[in-house]
């Protein structure tokens, strides 16, 4: 197996969806969503290959339209909505070690279902990445918590339970913000992982550099999603 020292696009583009029926070619101020992800790679010189995961070849046939330029039709067994995003990488790098082929030493995780990123930022999460590799096992972007994570409850029994443990008492919970550790959530703008971590059967690993970002926070996962991006598209005039 050989590993070029090459950053490429990962775009994984299953044809279900159970929230927005064929949510990844679903149209998004005028364009499908896949095309967002696959456009906004184009503008990426660091970025070598543009691949897109899928189990439709329609699906496929698309993201040659708009730049791909490998092509992964994945199996039924990865397709399903239960399907891990490690399956998804773990099935195309097995697939290119039995061919022999190249692979990089780096993937790119860019999801259809955060189709407004901001190139520039892409571009310097892949410097960020760049700088500090050889201390990391990948790269999640991530977006500070307003509320912290601390002051979230989970319900059991109908009653309302600390999220972090079992522990009933919500006064405990209640303190003034400025009493918690910040927190924060992974955004999806930008993940960027090690080919020889995923080999090792995990996408993340155990020391996983923080990216953060303060860009708009978008994932289409039904109909209100999708209006209320198209509303900061057309507001904001974005465009990859």
């Amino acid at each position: 197996m050989q590993l070029v020292d090459e950053f490429w696009a990962f775009i994984p583009a299953r044809s279900g969806s159970r929230g927005l029926k064929n949510k990844n070619i679903t149209k998004l101020a005028g364009l499908p969503l896949i095309a967002y992800s696959i456009m906004a790679a184009a503008k990426i010189k660091r970025i070598k290959k543009i691949v897109i995961s899928s189990d439709s070849k329609k699906y496929l046939k698309l993201g040659k339209k708009y730049g791909c330029n490998e092509f992964h039709l994945r199996s039924k067994k990865n397709s399903g909505h239960t399907s891990s995003e490690l399956s998804v990488f773990k099935e195309f790098i097995d697939k290119k070690i039995r061919e022999k082929k190249i692979l990089p030493k780096y993937f790119v995780h860019l999801r259809p279902t955060t189709p407004v990123r901001n190139v520039e930022t892409v571009k310097k999460g892949i410097k960020f990445f760049q700088s500090k590799k050889n201390k990391c096992t990948s790269m999640r972007s991530v977006s500070h918590m307003s509320e912290p994570a601390y002051r979230y409850f989970r319900i059991i029994n109908k009653k309302l339970c600390a999220i972090n443990k079992k522990d009933f008492l919500v006064d405990n919970y209640c303190k003034p913000r400025a009493f918690y550790t910040q927190t924060f959530k992974c955004n999806c703008i930008v993940d960027i992982y090690k080919t020889n971590t995923i080999l090792k059967n995990q996408l993340f690993g155990d020391k996983v550099l923080s990216f953060p970002v303060k860009d708009f926070i978008n994932d289409i996962d039904d109909n209100n999603d999708l209006k209320y991006t198209e509303y900061f598209i057309k507001e904001n005039r974005f465009k990859i």
